[in-house]
């Protein structure tokens, strides 16, 4: 007969508690009424579902050899559907990798809904995962595109120890995030499940902090680095060595030389935080000659990407219809969903995603309505919705001379504080 013993006992509840804890199922966001919310953060009227796949970059280069290699990219694809079955759940992991559980709101793995869609890309920041921006890609499908969200292998939470080498991914991060970009392009337009239904003659991307980076050279940007910058963000010090990464690096349109021309299918994009122009990175020259439009979103207190950096990447892109959303008192950390409760033990967890003077669910809301205002005007040519790109200076409906101006169009009185808009 076996002895009981109580320390086993109090053991075994703990470790059950601790994976409830780890795994449960959380909803991040409250039900607001539409007074408070841009018009087009309201969800559409698609229903949406969820799929995960791999595509594979063949014959992919190496930043630190002349071997090329397969390398897979995870991806979480939304898209319209008519079928709705239980919710579907966001599994992943904190930068100090504590296991989290997300419940959306799309469901998993029914058929797409009968039809042709724009297709749009959405690329995360480093250090991050796929279901960074769930609530965009949930929320652009509604609308009728199919999104696809990647988690750029070697730079996501689950990849990197961040307390212990933060920057273990970094140069693969400088050399692949727009390759990657291109890819799930090319490979959702000829994918057996989605290549039907996809619209191939105008897609969007989005990009934020190290994706928004990426996003720059995919539509057209040319990387100039020196080799002085090239062996200080890749940890190499050998002098000849960082003037060859810096050669490798020094890419346009996504990885190729500086006589191509990017993809003429991108032809819209929103660079959330971008990196690289506090440095710059970037030649001067190739981003006046950027064709897609595209809208900057920074925070004026960004201390990772440098609000004046971003400001700079603005001000020298010379697309038409480039324009730039400033969210007064922001840092760097607009584009996240909420943090899960497994994030609030730590900071170097919650500040991840937390903004210390703005409710995260109001920074996802505004994402919301401008994202799909730009895909809306410029992919699918919805000319009442170029309308909400329109806004101009100050929002904060601030009285002038006994006068109180209207708000932006789109938000409703005394909702649109805190932002202002500028255009080329």
């Amino acid at each position: 007969m076996k002895t009981f013993n109580p320390l086993s006992l109090l053991l075994a509840v703990k470790l059950s508690v601790f994976t409830c804890v780890a795994f449960a199922q959380q909803t991040l966001y409250q039900n607001l009424p539409k007074d408070v919310t841009p018009e087009l953060s309201t969800t559409g009227a698609y229903s949406v579902g969820v799929k995960t796949t791999t595509i594979t970059s063949d014959s992919h280069p190496q930043l630190f050899s002349d071997e090329r290699t397969a390398r897979n990219l995870t991806l979480e694809i939304w898209y319209p559907t008519s079928q709705s079955k239980e919710n579907a759940v966001y599994e992943n992991v904190t930068r100090n990798h504590n296991s989290f559980s997300i419940k959306g709101k799309a469901s998993r793995n029914v058929e797409i809904a009968k039809g042709k869609y724009p297709l749009v890309v959405m690329s995360h920041g480093y250090t991050g995962y796929r279901h960074l921006m769930y609530y965009l890609g949930e929320h652009l499908a509604s609308y009728g595109y199919v999104v696809a969200a990647i988690d750029h292998t070697g730079s996501t939470n689950e990849d990197i120890d961040f307390a212990k080498a933060p920057y273990a991914g970094f140069p693969g991060t400088l050399f692949n995030r727009s390759r990657d970009q291109q890819v799930t392009l090319d490979k959702l337009f000829e994918h057996d499940t989605f290549g039907q239904h996809i619209n191939k003659d105008k897609a969007g991307l989005v990009g934020y902090s190290m994706g928004g980076y990426g996003l720059l050279s995919t539509l057209g940007g040319c990387y100039n680095f020196s080799p002085e910058t090239a062996g200080r963000f890749t940890g190499v010090k050998d002098s000849e060595q960082a003037k060859s990464l810096a050669q490798r690096l020094n890419t346009c349109s996504a990885g190729k030389s500086s006589n191509t021309k990017p993809d003429t299918r991108w032809a819209a994009g929103v660079a959330l935080a971008p990196w690289g122009g506090q440095i710059p990175v970037f030649s001067k020259k190739s981003l006046e000659a950027i064709a897609s439009p595209i809208m900057y979103i920074a925070g004026d207190l960004d201390d990772i990407s440098g609000y004046q950096g971003i400001r700079w990447l603005f001000e020298n892109t010379g697309s038409q219809g480039t324009q730039l959303l400033t969210l007064h008192n922001a840092r760097h950390n607009i584009a996240a969903h909420p943090a899960p409760e497994e994030a609030l033990g730590n900071e170097l967890d919650i500040g991840h995603y937390y903004e210390p003077a703005w409710q995260t669910q109001t920074l996802n809301n505004i994402t919301k309505h401008f994202v799909l205002a730009m895909m809306n005007c410029h992919i699918k040519q919805q000319k009442q919705d170029c309308s909400m790109l329109q806004v101009n200076g100050d929002s904060n409906q601030t009285s002038q001379e006994g006068k109180v101006p209207e708000p932006w169009t789109g938000f409703d009185n005394r909702y649109s504080t805190g932002m202002s808009m500028e255009h080329k």
